[in-house]
């Protein structure tokens, strides 16, 4: 279980395809604090260290990442230098900063537009229509692994819609939003309760 708070951003160092795909990614944490068999959720994905190594602040971690688990997350995401938003598990009694969120990538949307508006970014994100039902205004979704409030949902005509988030400097600068471009796809998990809400709902329907 996670909030959607990313602690910090790493750096994929090594792809290795043996079966699945082994992945390297060095990060700032303290090697010794990360076990081997917990979760890390990377860009919105959780993963399940299977090694790990370095030293303090300069520390790397391998995950494995099946081929359904690359299949269903943002196209080009697990390559050699590629970014991605990390966030350790959440611990009984540490504090629940953005929502909750299970690190199960619902679906593949896109960044459609980016404005400044003052300091901050407007971001607007294309969501497919599987998920379109679960996207509310004030509601909370994760985009790439960061807890984000929905601004407004714009619904298009194939039931897909269009959802706009702002993007606060700071966390611009602690995380790989900062340098989205428009076109480029992100994983979306949308908020827990919102499915349940719309699962309820159908079955009354």
């Amino acid at each position: 279980m996670f909030t959607g708070i990313v602690s910090a951003v790493g750096t994929i160092e090594e792809i290795r395809q043996s079966g699945d795909l082994r992945i390297v990614v060095s990060c700032p944490y303290d090697p010794a604090d990360i076990d081997i068999g917990a979760s890390i959720a990377c860009s919105g994905v959780c993963l399940t260290v299977v090694e790990r190594g370095g030293s303090q602040g300069d520390a790397w971690f391998a995950v494995d990442a099946s081929s359904e688990t690359v299949s269903r997350t943002a196209k080009g995401r697990w390559q050699q230098g590629g970014r991605l938003n990390l966030e350790r598990a959440l611990r009984l009694g540490e504090e629940l900063g953005g929502h909750i969120v299970t690190g199960h990538v619902d679906g593949v949307g896109s960044v459609a537009a980016i404005e400044p508006v003052g300091d901050s970014r407007k971001m607007t994100f294309a969501a497919p229509a599987a998920l379109a039902p679960y996207i509310a205004p004030k509601g909370s979704i994760t985009i790439d692994g960061v807890s984000l409030t929905v601004n407004e949902v714009e619904d298009q005509d194939d039931g897909s819609c269009r959802f706009s988030v702002n993007v606060i400097p700071h966390t611009s600068a602690v995380t790989t939003l900062g340098t989205l471009e428009t076109g480029v796809d992100v994983n979306l998990e949308i908020d827990v309760l919102a499915r349940y809400l719309q699962r309820i709902q159908s079955l009354r329907s």
